[in-house]
Protein backbone atom coordinates (compact mmCIF):
# COMPACT_ATOMS: atom_id res chain seq x y z
CA UNK A 1 0.00 0.00 0.00
CA UNK A 2 1.25 3.73 -0.90
CA UNK A 3 0.86 5.95 1.86
CA UNK A 4 2.57 8.65 -0.11
CA UNK A 5 1.12 11.98 0.74
CA UNK A 6 -1.05 13.47 -2.71
CA UNK A 7 -2.53 16.63 -3.34
CA UNK A 8 -4.91 17.29 -6.48
CA UNK A 9 -4.93 20.65 -7.87
CA UNK A 10 -7.49 21.12 -10.77
CA UNK A 11 -8.52 17.51 -10.57
CA UNK A 12 -5.23 16.03 -11.34
CA UNK A 13 -3.56 14.02 -8.42
CA UNK A 14 0.38 14.84 -7.79
CA UNK A 15 2.45 12.82 -5.84
CA UNK A 16 3.89 15.62 -3.44
CA UNK A 17 7.11 14.17 -3.35
CA UNK A 18 7.40 14.88 -7.10
CA UNK A 19 6.80 18.23 -7.03
CA UNK A 20 8.86 21.55 -7.06
CA UNK A 21 10.63 22.22 -3.76
CA UNK A 22 8.57 25.63 -3.82
CA UNK A 23 5.21 23.52 -4.64
CA UNK A 24 5.79 21.05 -1.39
CA UNK A 25 6.47 24.63 0.51
CA UNK A 26 2.89 25.40 -0.72
CA UNK A 27 1.07 22.20 0.21
CA UNK A 28 2.69 22.47 3.64
CA UNK A 29 1.48 25.85 4.02
CA UNK A 30 -2.20 25.04 2.50
CA UNK A 31 -2.08 21.99 5.72
CA UNK A 32 -0.93 24.31 7.94
CA UNK A 33 -3.84 26.84 7.63
CA UNK A 34 -6.41 23.78 7.35
CA UNK A 35 -5.43 22.54 10.53
CA UNK A 36 -5.51 25.78 12.08
CA UNK A 37 -9.07 26.80 10.75
CA UNK A 38 -10.29 23.39 11.82
CA UNK A 39 -8.79 23.56 15.23
CA UNK A 40 -10.91 27.40 15.33
CA UNK A 41 -14.04 25.55 14.17
CA UNK A 42 -13.41 23.22 16.99
CA UNK A 43 -12.76 26.46 19.63
CA UNK A 44 -16.27 28.47 17.75
CA UNK A 45 -18.02 24.98 18.49
CA UNK A 46 -17.28 25.20 22.35
CA UNK A 47 -17.34 28.97 22.92
CA UNK A 48 -21.36 28.52 21.03
CA UNK A 49 -22.14 26.07 23.18
CA UNK A 50 -21.15 27.96 26.14
CA UNK A 51 -22.85 30.66 24.66
CA UNK A 52 -26.22 28.82 24.79
CA UNK A 53 -25.55 27.76 28.03
CA UNK A 54 -25.01 31.30 29.39
CA UNK A 55 -28.13 32.69 27.30
CA UNK A 56 -30.60 29.65 28.62
CA UNK A 57 -29.27 30.56 32.25
CA UNK A 58 -29.65 34.15 31.93
CA UNK A 59 -33.31 33.22 30.81
CA UNK A 60 -34.17 31.01 33.90
CA UNK A 61 -33.07 34.18 35.92
CA UNK A 62 -34.90 37.30 34.62
CA UNK A 63 -38.57 38.28 35.61
CA UNK A 64 -41.26 35.97 33.32
CA UNK A 65 -43.08 38.31 31.43
CA UNK A 66 -46.82 38.31 32.40
CA UNK A 67 -49.39 37.49 29.57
Amino acid sequence: MDDELEVTVDGITYKVSELSEEAQQQVNSLQFVDTQIAELNAKLAVFQTARNAYQAALQQLVPRARQ
